[in-house]
């Protein structure tokens, strides 16, 4: 069956709206893209030019000594979280009847034996 003109019509100027958005698309993400880089370059230059100043060791590339960092970093962190771990297993965990953890369990404790009292009293009414 033929399309008829309108049809036609119609598709063209969809074909021609998509292609216009596409074009506008590709050069908002493209601009959006090269300021992106811009910025992120000239940050990774400062920040290779902080760690050449200030934290390199004698004879080291800035490459070397922000592996460097990273690995201290690490065995810090590492440090860091065995300590807790074992404070936290020497700790006793306790609740106190100040916090509100405590009163919410205070709280709900009393509910469950008002509740148990009521329900014993009514059952001796039966």
């Amino acid at each position: 069956m033929a399309k008829s003109k309108l049809v036609n019509a119609t598709e063209k100027v969809a074909d021609a709206v998509i292609g216009g958005y596409k074009k506008i698309e590709e050069g908002v993400v493209g601009g959006y893209q090269k300021i992106e880089d811009g910025v992120t370059g000239a940050f990774k230059k400062a920040e290779d030019g902080f760690v050449d100043k200030f934290l390199t060791h004698e004879g080291e590339t800035v490459e070397g000594a922000e592996k460097r960092l990273a690995e201290e970093q690490a065995k810090r962190e590492a440090e860091s979280k065995e300590t807790a771990e074992k404070r936290a297993a020497e700790t006793p965990a306790e609740v106190h009847p100040g916090s509100d953890v405590g009163k919410a369990s205070l709280e709900r404790s009393l509910e469950i034996a008002r509740a148990s009292v009521e329900a014993s009293k009514n059952a001796g009414k039966h």
